[in-house]
């Protein structure tokens, strides 16, 4: 079985001769990996975000729109490094900073107004690390109030497997000693909350032992599963181009473990804090077009691992600056817009639909990936990524079947280092922050397969008709 072919290519100097290279994909209609959840898509923030006024609000139309564009059903993780050292206060003065941001009602209400406009549900972190009960009672209860339905769960301690490391717990720090703590705090919550619903252990996704520790000892109580993953460090000598592009393999272990917890528990799991290098990015790399297509090709790999949703951090994060890898730019002026990721995004939002098919692809050397979804019985969407600088693709996609017609959209930028200029469709997100893509383009079907040709450093979204 295979959803993507390709093993990695080094990059070609720029403006090296672009060479084509025959590639093939087979459809298996019949074989259904999985289905995508419909709120799949989600974004993350750090809790500083909250307490911001007018940010995360039904009045800020702009970015309202930016998030509906991504999905009419999502999630929005607020948590973070910053949650552990944040503080609820009902009546205080919102302070929106890397360690001590405040978050009142006024807050709370605006997210909630937020989450109404967008359609999207709400995963909260509340704050472990300083060990104030009291406070995280009256959080929680000030959450279940205001965010009411809009609530999925509630996570207790970010990253609480780093604990030791971040200064919250001394050295011996381990699973145990957080689950006793977990529990201490969800059955003081509980006698306030009832039926408040949690996930966790919102680990940083060095292993997948806190997961399936927590999975059976937490398992029968809990709304889902969470961890978080980024590709490398910001500051990391291997954070270049060309590893966000490589074929990585570093986290499929503990994707396996992720999915073994998930399927003993029947509970769903969700990467609710990811992006491409921690530490908020890697200026060059993490703002260009390669991010679209790093973007578009992991939310694809992850929805084949069986991991139930993801949430791609945005905006400020705890080191107090806007984020390199943010999908929705912010000049922290009240001026938002579709940063390059965020076209990888879109795209996953108009091809990562439905049914998810077995997809095998013979790339022919090429840096590409292909994954084939099935939103209904009439239509077959499959996504072609090439993340190959050197080489374009002829591609002929096979569907198993007879082919009515065949339409592609264009995922493209002038550059794969580019910064502005993206487009798919042929469109970029306009001022207004809607996209609507141009006319697509037809494609030619020969024996049975549809006909095109992938360039070096974009991507294709074709949809058949059968």
């Amino acid at each position: 079985m295979a959803v993507a072919g390709a093993a990695s290519m080094p990059l070609a100097a720029a403006g090296a001769p672009a060479s084509a290279a025959p590639v093939s994909i087979r459809i298996a209609p019949e074989r259904v990996l999985r289905t995508i959840p419909a709120d799949f898509m989600g974004l993350g923030y750090e809790i500083s975000s909250v307490a911001t006024p007018g940010l995360l609000s039904a009045d800020n139309r702009a970015y309202v729109r930016l998030v509906r564009n991504l999905g009419r059903e999502g999630v929005i993780r607020v948590g973070g490094n910053t949650s552990d050292f944040a503080s609820y206060d009902a009546n205080g003065v919102a302070k929106a900073l890397p360690k001590g941001s405040v978050v009142n009602d006024a807050n709370l209400r605006e997210l909630r107004g937020f989450l109404d406009a967008t359609g999207w549900q709400l995963i909260w972190g509340l704050n472990l690390g300083q060990d104030n009960l009291a406070n995280a009672i009256e959080e929680a209860k000030a959450i279940a109030t205001i965010i009411g339905p809009r609530l999925l769960a509630l996570e207790i301690g970010n990253e609480p497997d780093l604990f030791a490391r971040a200064g919250h717990r001394p050295e011996g720090w381990d699973y145990a000693a957080w689950l006793a703590q977990y529990r201490r705090y969800k059955a003081a919550i509980r006698a306030a909350l009832p039926r408040v619903p949690f996930a966790g252990p919102d680990i940083a996704m060095g292993s997948a032992d806190w997961m399936q520790s927590f999975a059976r000892d937490e398992g029968g109580d809990l709304t889902l599963l969470t961890a978080h993953h980024y590709i490398g460090g910001q500051a990391q000598p291997a954070s270049t181009l060309e590893t966000m592009l490589a074929q990585e393999k570093k986290y499929q272990p503990a994707l396996a473990g992720f999915a073994a917890a998930s399927a003993a528990s029947h509970l769903p799991y969700r990467l609710c804090e990811t992006a491409s290098f921690s530490g908020g990015g890697k200026a060059g790399v993490s703002d260009t077009f390669a991010a679209a297509l790093w973007a578009l090709d992991y939310l694809f790999v992850l929805a084949a691992a069986g991991c139930g949703g993801v949430n791609m951090e945005t905006g400020v994060n705890h080191l107090g600056f806007i984020s390199y890898y943010t999908p929705i730019g912010d000049d922290l002026a009240g001026h938002y817009s579709a940063a390059p990721e965020y076209y990888g995004l879109l795209a996953f939002a108009v091809n990562g639909r439905g049914d998810l098919l077995e997809t095998t692809c013979d790339s022919g050397g090429v840096n590409l990936t292909a994954y084939a979804t099935r939103p209904d019985r009439r239509t077959l969407l499959v996504t072609v990524v090439n993340k190959d600088q050197a080489a374009s693709a002829e591609v002929a996609i096979a569907p198993g079947g007879p082919v009515r017609d065949a339409r592609a959209l264009r995922l493209a930028a002038p550059s794969l280092t580019a910064t502005a200029g993206v487009t798919l469709g042929g469109a970029a997100v306009d001022p207004e922050r809607v996209w609507k893509p141009g006319q697509s383009e037809r494609l030619r079907i020969e024996g049975g397969s549809a006909l095109l040709t992938v360039a070096a450093g974009s991507a294709a979204l074709v949809q058949l008709s059968l």
